[in-house]
């Protein structure tokens, strides 16, 4: 099995990546859905948590690697795609399934990224500068940058939505089995 890992800071465009690699019928799985999941079941303890701090503590309560361990039993197939790795350890979990895994980060400045999580208007979307730094902070503490600064393959995605479609296109094509 081949898994890609697609990385990247909020905003940077990782869900067109996604959009591309359905569209070449690549099957993938989201470790935020799988956080989210979990979250919907959480016992009473963390009830006052976000979804966020809900994943830091289990982090902290099992390993960084907790999020990939409750991945892993989602995936099968010649190729895989993986989104929402946000440590090194997380990526190491994914190793002993498989020898090729190649890490693939999508990445746009701070000011692009801002404007497009405001823009989305997703519940998790910040609603201040502030909130998107503090987030940032909390996804860089979890080994997030560590990810893209070791990925495999880089994509910029700073100018049109077409241009990144086109380049995730090309990666895809090159890394599919």
């Amino acid at each position: 099995m081949r898994l890609i890992i697609v990385t990247g800071m909020p905003g940077t465009g990782k869900e067109e990546f996604l959009n591309v690699a359905v569209d070449m019928g690549i099957p993938f799985i989201r470790m935020g859905d799988v956080v989210r999941s979990s979250y919907v079941t959480r016992d009473a303890s963390c009830e006052a948590m976000s979804v966020g701090e809900f994943a830091e503590s289990e982090r902290k309560r099992y390993g960084y690697d907790i999020w990939a361990k409750r991945s892993l039993e989602r995936m099968n197939g010649p190729v895989f795609l993986v989104d929402g790795c946000r440590s090194i350890d997380e990526v190491n979990a994914f190793r002993p399934l498989t020898d090729d895994v190649i890490v693939v980060a999508i990445h746009s400045t701070p000011e692009t990224r801002y404007e497009r999580l405001v823009r989305r208007n997703r519940n998790d979307a910040p609603s201040t500068l502030q909130e998107f730094i503090e987030r940032d902070d909390r996804e860089i503490g979890w080994g997030l940058a560590k990810i893209i600064a070791l990925a495999d393959i880089m994509i910029p995605n700073d100018t049109t939505l077409e241009d990144l479609h086109e380049a995730s296109r090309n990666v895809l094509e090159r890394l599919r089995p």
